[in-house]
């Protein structure tokens, strides 16, 4: 998807609660910095229950998990989310300077970034951002209180690190990089989708 999921229901219509504090066992969804302004442009952050719906973790590719998903749709893999960033971190019009890892630039959104001065970061100059299309908007997390609205973009995968946590990618707006490592399930992340 090149945009963030906003929907409140699953495929089959079954609505999904709007949160107001954590669960790693009821399925929520929460505003972006906890205001409605922003569903339009960030989507809606979820926990990794409402994510997964009842699934289980997945490291296949593809991850077979429709989860929030429409139909036709699947959440990614650690496996898939790793696919996009090779693939992207081995095409040389989206890495930024010599460091094939600096690929956040062209993955992030061309606004809605704090701004940084940091060489190749994605707030850097981010009119540059966005060479893939990809479009990763910043909309922070929620975690019992809302936080890096603006300077992180978190995306679940479909994929567990440990018990409890769950892997994710990130971007920063003072790093050039994509940031890989696992979270709380109980956090409200960002979620794009990946056609079947």
């Amino acid at each position: 998807m090149k945009e963030n999921l906003r929907t409140t229901k699953y495929a089959d219509n079954t609505t999904i609660s709007q949160g107001s504090s954590t669960s790693t066992t009821t399925a929520y969804w929460y505003y972006p910095n906890n205001s409605s302004s922003n569903m339009s442009t960030y989507g809606l952050l979820y926990n990794w229950k409402a994510v997964m719906r009842d699934a289980t973790s997945s490291s296949a590719n593809p991850s077979g998990v429709q989860g929030i998903c429409p139909n036709g749709w699947h959440v990614p893999s650690d496996a898939e989310w790793t696919q996009l960033t090779d693939y992207v971190s081995s095409q040389i019009q989206y890495v930024c300077g010599s460091d094939n890892t600096y690929i956040a630039k062209s993955l992030a959104s061309t606004t809605g970034w704090n701004s940084s001065t940091s060489t190749c970061a994605v707030g850097n100059t981010p009119s540059n951002n966005n060479a893939t299309g990809f479009g990763a908007f910043p909309a922070g997390y929620y975690a019992g209180s809302y936080g890096s609205f603006g300077t992180y973009a978190y995306f679940w995968s479909a994929t567990e690190g440990s018990s409890g946590y769950a892997y994710y990618r990130s971007l920063l707006n003072y790093y050039a990089y994509v940031s890989r490592y696992y979270y709380g399930k109980n956090h409200g992340f960002s979620v794009r989708c990946v056609r079947d």
